[in-house]
């Protein structure tokens, strides 16, 4: 049972139940990632916004190599985005039932590179904080155009600008007087509530993932990416593992 939930899960034939359940969890550890990486480079890697008026304030400034690094940063975040389109894009062409978990797959294995460059850190500071940086900028881009490409860009879940908008928007129509209109008026204002609620859900679950993420990397360390990565692992597994039998089914039987 749970072997054909976590097929549906990341598996190419999706639900609409599917891709909010995976969205929930990438949002989860999207915000265990944001703060583990914070505390280990003092930097929020998915919020490019910021990194992109950081550049615009360096350039004016006429610190360049300021302005330099931002943009590598933005190029790991986009280079991630790409590297997630081209995986899927090429699991479809193979027709393969993980195309959306080979890129889940490959995440999990860069989170565990960012624990093993963390615990690090201190003995190579000027080498690997700026190598950290520019893997959790790869790894959120790499997570977010997962998700979008799955939901069609309903869902997010790197960076909840876009989240807290929609909730707002959301909540204004809920809160609006229509005074004697009808419900079937067209100027009727009403709330659309499963939008709400997901974007209730993915907020709720970030910021959860952040408390989450804050409190285990203080403890463990990095050795917290540890559970991160393996549950990223099991959830791509078993749709990769369908692909593995009908490639080669006397190797890997079902």
């Amino acid at each position: 049972m749970a072997f054909q939930f976590l097929q549906r899960l990341t598996g190419r034939d999706r639900t609409r139940t599917a891709n909010r359940q995976l969205g929930g969890v990438l949002a989860f550890v999207a915000g265990a990632v944001n703060a583990g990486g914070f505390l280990a480079v003092a930097r929020y890697t998915s919020h490019m916004s910021g990194i992109i008026s950081g550049i615009a304030d360096d350039l004016a400034l006429g610190s360049i190599g300021l302005a330099l690094a931002g943009l590598v940063a933005l190029g790991a975040f986009v280079s991630g985005a790409a590297c997630t389109s081209l995986l899927i894009n090429w699991g479809r062409h193979r027709q393969l039932q993980g195309k959306y978990a080979l890129a889940l797959l490959l995440e999990a294995g860069l989170l565990l590179l960012f624990g093993l460059l963390g615990a690090n850190l201190h003995d190579f500071k000027a080498l690997l904080v700026p190598t950290t940086v520019l893997l959790l900028c790869f790894i959120m881009g790499l997570q977010n155009a997962i998700i979008t490409k799955i939901s069609n860009a309903e869902i997010r879940t790197t960076h909840m600008t876009g989240v807290v908008t929609d909730l707002g928007i959301e909540l204004g129509r809920l809160l609006y007087w229509n005074g004697q209109r009808d419900a079937d008026d067209p100027m009727y204002v009403r709330a659309n509530r499963d939008k709400l609620w997901i974007h209730a859900t993915v907020l709720a679950l970030f910021f959860s993932g952040g408390i989450v993420g804050a409190l285990a990397f203080r403890s463990l360390g990095f050795s917290a990416t540890i559970p991160l990565a393996a549950l990223l692992a099991v959830m791509a597994l078993p749709a990769l593992a369908r692909d593995l039998h009908r490639i080669a089914p006397a190797r890997f039987p079902p």
